[in-house]
């Protein structure tokens, strides 16, 4: 099994300081799928000198695309037709992260052709 690294072009608003964050600028975000370290997980990762990164059940990511679901510490919801948001609390804050829905979707469908292959040794 291969581990699926995406980037995906992210809107960011928060009441968080991330630094290099500019709200009105849309960032390289990275979308992480390894099925050795944890098959049920994807990751999500913002860069910069305050790189963060969440980690959360893919299957909340899917559900997300079609309706609001999520609670806690991530949430994930469809924004209109093209958009989905994924909005992460935290003590410092929340951080909401609006994707195009057909970047999100390839992912997905990536890692799940990833999680099938065939182990070899």
């Amino acid at each position: 099994m291969s581990v699926v690294e995406q980037y995906a072009r992210a809107h960011v608003v928060t009441d968080v300081a991330v630094p290099l964050v500019d709200e009105l600028e849309a960032i390289p975000v990275t979308l992480r799928y390894d099925p050795e370290r944890d098959p049920r997980s994807v990751r999500i990762g913002l860069p910069g000198a305050g790189a963060r990164e969440w980690t959360f059940d893919r299957e909340l990511l899917e559900e997300g695309l079609r309706f609001p679901t999520g609670s806690g510490e991530v949430r994930v919801w469809p924004c209109g037709r093209v958009q989905a948001v994924v909005e992460f609390h935290s003590p410092e804050g929340v951080l909401v992260v609006q994707f195009e829905r057909q970047a999100l979707l390839r992912f997905l469908r990536r890692t799940y052709m990833a999680a099938a292959e065939p182990v070899t040794h």
